[in-house]
């Protein structure tokens, strides 16, 4: 926001000014009548210098200014907010230009807040020309008031009496703002009276303010009220002649140019109302009084302004992605190219290194065949070792249970033949499976099969305690992943078709009985 429009506003008369690059421009005074109001409306709406989406600032220097200290219950929150409102409401009914500042808390008793309270109590001086500003859609930025604005004055020219009013004579007349430690409690606008060119009621109007404060006891008995008094460096000796220091009153004068130098104005005015603007247009507090639906239009400029910068922002990111993607693509094309090129070189190498060599005995695709197969048969080729291990576990386990013969195979399980028999022969031909892939691990690992028979141990010819021995020996074996165990052949068999005999009158001795285990395992 390099420009703004800052607008004075007294009981007589408005003062436009326009605000350039951090510097203050010449201004334009309309009078509060119809004649001023249309001179304002047509230099608002002068062409040659586009001022109607400028920002707008309203500083007022108004007699109809109320200051009112109060106390209230130090509350937070929701329920703070809702007290303040309501008291600014019974303080300052007939005006919608009303606010409050905290200034502290007491020190004894319940430690209450204390707010100071104030407010433009005739509202007809701004409305013609609110009214204009708004007909005109003028983007207005704040409502301010020359007292309170005067807070950034006394910091800039580090005024730090503890009890200190600071004396301005401005447009309006004037002006006597009361401080105590640093913080603004009362402001009062009188007439100016004046001989050449000299406030000669300043000392009348300064012991009426010390009066008041004394009667309201902002300022106990006995304390100095050091005023200070902003003036021309040509009219300040005439003012020592006329001000006095007494018991209670204490005065000081500042040079409104050395006054300009700490505010940076760069030309020395001959009343304070420039520094005010000067200070209002280089750091603007937030609006003093709530301008309302006056401000509805600054609001849309700013929420315009913030959409147009974000769209810029998105604009930029997305053409500075553009361009780092295309340059990344010029990038990958390149390395492309030369991975290309590389590639091209090495199989020229590849068919010029080959062509010298003898001719192999083997194409290099079956050696690569060759070796695969051999992997693969190194690894997946079918062997007894774990399966052994696994029967060697489940004995350690069973005690009772003595090996007598194995019969170990790869492939699917071999069909049980009797001693005296041989087993089949195995099929070829069309119909026959090429056992000699399988078997030999190709593709995957083959089944392995292996047949045991035993003795297990049966104390007092007990068969109910071998066929139980055999079943856990069996279960033992079961558990083992990818193992399928079925007993082929028990000591006892218990089918319905076969005949029991024996004699239970008879001892029986001690003895062992064969059983036939078949284990089939899928690694």
């Amino acid at each position: 926001m390099f420009r703004k429009q800052l607008l004075y506003l007294t009981s007589e008369a408005l003062c436009a000014y326009d605000w350039r690059n951090g510097a203050l421009g010449t201004g334009q005074c309309f009078p509060a009548s119809a004649a001023g109001l249309d001179g304002f409306a047509a230099w608002l709406e002068d062409p040659r210098e586009q001022r109607l989406d400028v920002p707008a600032y309203l500083l007022t220097d108004l007699i109809e200014e109320d200051f009112q200290r109060q106390l209230l219950p130090h509350v937070r929150g929701k329920a703070g907010r809702a007290l303040l409102e309501r008291r600014k409401q019974q303080l300052h009914r007939d005006t919608p230009y009303r606010g409050s500042a905290l200034l502290g808390r007491e020190s004894t008793g319940r430690h209450d807040d204390q707010v100071l309270f104030f407010a433009l109590t005739n509202p007809s001086l701004l409305q013609p020309w609110t009214e204009a500003l708004e007909h005109l859609r003028i983007p207005v930025a704040g409502l301010y008031s020359t007292s309170l604005l005067s807070i950034a004055l006394v910091k800039k020219l580090a005024l730090t009496h503890e009890h200190l009013l600071l004396v301005t004579q401005q447009s309006g007349g004037l002006r006597q703002s009361y401080y105590e430690k640093g913080q603004l409690r009362f402001s009062r606008q009188t007439a100016t009276i004046a001989l050449d060119g000299v406030a000669v009621n300043i000392v009348l109007e300064t012991e009426k303010t010390r009066q008041f404060l004394t009667s309201t006891r902002m300022l106990a008995r006995g304390d100095v009220l050091n005023t200070v008094i902003l003036a021309p460096a040509a009219q300040i000796a005439k003012l020592e002649l006329l001000c006095d220091n007494g018991v209670e009153v204490a005065y000081h004068f500042i040079d409104l140019q050395l006054a300009s130098e700490r505010v940076g104005l760069r030309q020395t005015p001959a009343l304070a109302d420039q520094l005010m603007l000067t200070l209002l247009g280089k750091h603007p507090p937030p609006s003093h009084y709530p301008p309302g639906s006056l401000a509805r239009y600054y609001h849309f400029q700013r929420a315009r302004k913030t959409l147009y910068g974000a769209s810029a922002l998105i604009g930029t990111s997305a053409a500075l992605w553009c361009v780092i993607n295309l340059l990344g693509g010029i990038n990958d094309a390149a390395g492309t190219q030369r991975l290309r090129q590389e590639t091209a070189s090495y199989q020229e190498r590849y068919r010029s290194t080959m062509a010298n060599l003898p001719p192999a005995p083997a194409q290099t695709q079956n050696m690569k065949v060759a070796v695969t197969l051999g992997r693969m048969i190194a690894g997946q080729a079918p062997e007894p070792g774990r399966l052994l291990g696994m029967l060697s576990a489940a004995l350690d386990q069973a005690p009772q249970v003595k090996l007598g013969q194995l019969q170990w195979n790869a492939g699917a399980a071999p069909l049980r033949t009797a001693a005296s028999q041989q087993p089949p022969p195995p099929q070829h031909g069309a119909g026959a499976a090429p056992l000699g892939g399988i078997l030999a691990g190709i593709p995957v690992a083959p089944p392995q099969a292996l047949r045991l028979e035993a003795d297990v141990d049966m104390p007092n010819n007990d068969y109910r305690a071998a066929l139980a021995a055999i079943t856990a020996f069996a279960q033992t074996l079961a558990r083992q992943p990818g193992l399928q165990v079925a007993i082929e052949e028990a000591p006892l068999d218990l089918r319905s078709s076969v005949t029991l005999s024996g004699r239970s009158a008879t001892p029986a001795p001690d003895s062992q009985a064969r059983f036939t285990l078949l284990l089939v395992w899928q690694p």
